[in-house]
């Protein structure tokens, strides 16, 4: 998926699959010193583009309220390593570490859940940078060894449990198709919309803005436009998809709230962001009824210390 330089960003019991598409339910747990986000209420529709790129991969995103959660990932002399680029990674950042391990802790502290009495979608969206056979494998291997906390697809049905993988990036269906057992779904494109694939397969539906609208939140959406990004949605709740798009417009400003409130009243599912805390105040303003004064007076910084691009006047988020 498009992507932001990294040297640039400092930011059940069986149950049908449609069943994961779920409201969010609020935290009401007490904040202690090893829970300080427990009075965090989950966002449903927050989606951490690039995730590990932040100070604090997983543990950022978390503590403003995303409910879904995105690494790159590269099969490396079997270590799956979590950066953009091959050049990139580095032995200590592995998706165990950063993700799977921490991920299980906080299941354990959060009743089981990644926040507690949350019964909707923890989604972890792996993107394959390497060979997609191999490190599918590697990915399943990985996951099966954390299934306590996993959602297991067997049988063309889905047991939601405290995180929902799916696999993005360079993937093999026929190898996912084959197996019996899974602990990870499949990310379509919208190619797959109308092939029939069940949503025990492919519980999620991802593509490009850009291909599909030239609208870009400046001024009112062109009702064609509208149309056909409703007709999207509709088509893809009703085969039991989720729906997410990449490359949106990530500055700060009214031309992405104008365009997150149109995916937003379409249905989409997951809005995709790099900006957490302007995501987050979004958001919680849309449910509180009132509008965002403006981006995030203090910009979050990534391990690198430097500004992130959205803050910077960035217009999407590259792929990645």
């Amino acid at each position: 998926m498009f992507r932001i330089p990294r040297a640039l960003l400092a930011t059940s019991l069986a149950v049908p699959v449609l069943s994961l598409i779920s409201p969010a339910t609020s935290s009401t747990a007490a904040v202690t010193p090893d829970r300080p986000d427990a009075s965090v209420s989950p966002l449903s529709q927050a989606h951490a583009h690039n995730d590990y790129e932040h100070d604090r991969p997983l543990q950022d995103a978390l503590s403003h309220g995303f409910t879904s959660v995105e690494a790159d990932v590269w099969l490396v002399d079997g270590e799956l390593l979590v950066a953009h680029d091959r050049e990139d990674v580095d032995p200590s950042r592995t998706l165990e570490s950063l993700y799977l391990d921490p991920l299980v802790d906080r299941a354990r502290r959060e009743g089981g859940r990644v926040y507690r009495g949350y019964d909707g979608v923890f989604q972890l969206l792996i993107d394959v940078k390497s060979e997609a056979g191999p490190t599918y494998a590697a990915v399943h291997e990985a996951l099966a060894e954390h299934r306590r906390i996993m959602s297991t697809f067997r049988d063309g049905r889905v047991r939601q449990d405290a995180v929902t993988a799916v696999i993005s990036g360079n993937r093999d269906l026929p190898a996912m198709q084959a197996q019996r057992v899974r602990y990870a779904g499949y990310d379509g494109r919208m190619g797959d919309l109308g092939s029939g694939l069940p949503a025990a397969v492919l519980p999620l539906l991802s593509d490009n803005w850009t291909k599909y609208f030239s609208w870009q939140g400046v001024g009112p959406m062109p009702a064609d436009q509208r149309a056909v990004l409703h007709d999207i949605v509709d088509r893809a709740h009703a085969a039991g998809y989720r729906v997410r798009f990449w490359a949106t417009p990530d500055t700060p400003g009214p031309a992405r709230d104008a365009l997150w409130a149109e995916l937003l009243d379409a249905g989409v599912d997951h809005l995709n962001t790099d900006d957490l805390a302007g995501l987050e105040a979004f958001l919680r303003a849309r449910e509180e009824g009132r509008t965002v004064a403006g981006p995030p007076s203090t910009p979050t910084t990534t391990s690198s210390g430097r500004t992130p691009e959205w803050s910077r006047g960035r217009a999407d988020q590259r792929q990645g």
